[in-house]
């Protein structure tokens, strides 16, 4: 018989730092499924416009807001409006292209082509495709798996040789690596998916395929006119992205790197280099930062993940990202509850593994960072300790989260609905809902009454308060040291 083999002990951590993104699909868009992602601690749901219609929208809002209440945790919503897109067209039959092959892309359906009865063509939805390419440039066809080289330009067409063949089907995502592109940032049908968010409350407006802030005014712009409070991701998915990088962390409310694309448009082994420059981009900013694409991959058809995948998740930790994001693993995977519990673990392992250690933040300007930086300062010395804040506007929770408090979590009170679930982004950062007294010191004496009555203080635990305090009629940015009493 043999011996019974020893097991790890249970490690107790604390509450998770890293925030987790699932995106919804026909796997987990029931209300059971739903209602087990958010108690298994997703933070944000997010809704993938390339393949959902305005009926299922509202919908599927309504349904999270339901559940969510009927749960007790608010969770965000995050639309991720499709954005300027490059697409083949339609095939009767699907094309096996030969290394070497001659092939066109037709911009200009039906028009006549040199030796078109010899060379195979397929047409492209891009009309301008023709003026931006250049001679030797690289076309990148069905998420990269089939390459090819540019030979010629027409009026009508490109002529490109084969490089990387594989089978072409219909529809099929074109990228142009190095290659400035004449699209709208924000399309007409962008503006009407975001229209439905708009009414259903949605809480963040992910945008694709940046370039330069100017792409973020467009639809900042477009939420000011509909009198929106949603906040702005910025996606970063190629080398236009990634050259203006900090103009658009500036510009936009957060930053998602979004390695799906970006791993075609760039060379991969830049892919890791650029994770880290943006987040370090985002940290020095103040602005939240989302990791996303292939981070569990693997868990679309398999119950654990790769060992890879495993270490991926890990980095983002050790980078200390806000959030990590699931997308075909909860939208058409076979495990999507699982997924969600797989990234908690291992995120949880992470942070305990480097709890105490704090990380060499960019230094801040303004008066009132260097006040948030006393305060994460104070709070790193205190064991177990605890900072508490209040926000109307979220910039007090943005500057703190973005100083990376190495073990305290960030308890913030917010009066507004809407930020208290934008809250949920940030890293750190656990969110409170309730209104604000006339005297500041009424309010953080309700506050510390709240986490009482929750247990998430108990009598003699720190408190780190940051907060803005009256002094001769007039408010000013403060520090406390305050103990929890009976």
């Amino acid at each position: 018989m043999l011996a019974p083999q020893p097991t790890a002990p249970k490690r107790r951590y604390r509450s998770r730092r890293t925030k987790i993104i699932a995106t919804l699909g026909p796997a987990t868009e029931s209300e059971a499924t739903l209602e087990a992602l958010i108690r298994a601690g997703t933070d944000v749901i997010r809704l993938n416009m390339a393949h959902a219609n305005h009926e299922w929208t509202r919908s599927i809002l309504r349904r999270i807001r339901a559940i969510s209440a009927r749960v007790g945790r608010d969770i965000a919503t995050l639309m991720d409006i499709k954005g300027p897109e490059i697409r083949t067209g339609d095939l009767d039959t699907p094309l096996e292209l030969k290394v070497g092959e001659i092939f066109d892309f037709t911009v200009k359906p039906g028009s006549d082509r040199l030796d078109a009865e010899e060379v195979r063509s397929v047409d492209v939805n891009y009309r301008d495709l023709v003026n931006d390419i250049r001679i030797g440039d690289t076309v990148l066809v069905d998420n990269g798996l089939i390459t090819l080289e540019v030979l010629e330009k027409h009026d009508a067409h490109i002529r490109c040789r084969v490089l990387v063949p594989g089978e072409l089907k219909s529809r099929r995502h074109i990228n142009l690596p190095g290659v400035t592109v004449n699209l709208p940032s924000l399309t007409d049908k962008d503006r009407a998916d975001a229209t439905v968010g708009i009414e259903e409350g949605i809480d963040f407006i992910a945008l694709s395929f940046v370039r330069s802030a100017a792409d973020i005014a467009l639809l900042r712009d477009f939420l000011a006119a509909k009198k929106s409070k949603a906040r702005i991701v910025a996606k970063v998915e190629d080398q236009s992205g990634i050259t203006n990088l900090d103009e658009i962390v500036l510009a936009a409310d957060a930053l998602m790197i979004a390695r799906g694309d970006l791993g075609i448009e760039c060379p991969l082994e830049e892919l890791p280099i650029i994770q880290r420059r943006a987040v370090r981009a985002c940290l020095s900013h103040a602005r939240p930062v989302i990791v996303a694409t292939h981070m569990l991959e693997s868990m679309i058809t398999q119950p654990i993940p790769t060992r890879a995948e495993i270490t991926d998740v890990s980095n983002a930790v050790y980078e200390l990202a806000d959030c990590v994001m699931l997308s075909g693993e909860t939208t058409i995977g076979r495990y999507p509850l699982e997924s969600v519990q797989t990234l908690d673990k291992i995120a949880r392992r992470i942070e305990h593994e480097t709890e105490g250690l704090p990380e060499s933040i960019p230094p801040f300007n303004g008066e009132r960072m260097k006040v948030l930086h006393s305060a994460v300062v104070l709070a790193n010395q205190l064991p177990d300790s605890k900072i508490l804040t209040f926000t109307r506007h979220g910039f007090m929770a943005h500057g703190l989260a973005a100083l990376r408090p190495a073990k305290a979590p960030i308890l913030t009170f917010t009066p507004h609905e809407q930020l208290f679930r934008q809250l949920r982004l940030l890293r750190a950062v656990e969110p409170y809902l309730m209104p604000f007294a006339g005297e500041p010191d009424i309010t953080i004496e309700n506050a510390i009454a709240v986490l009482k009555k929750t247990g998430r203080v108990t009598a003699g635990d720190k408190l780190v308060v940051a907060t803005d305090i009256l002094s001769h009629d007039r408010l000013i940015d403060s520090v406390q040291l305050r103990t929890v009493f009976d």
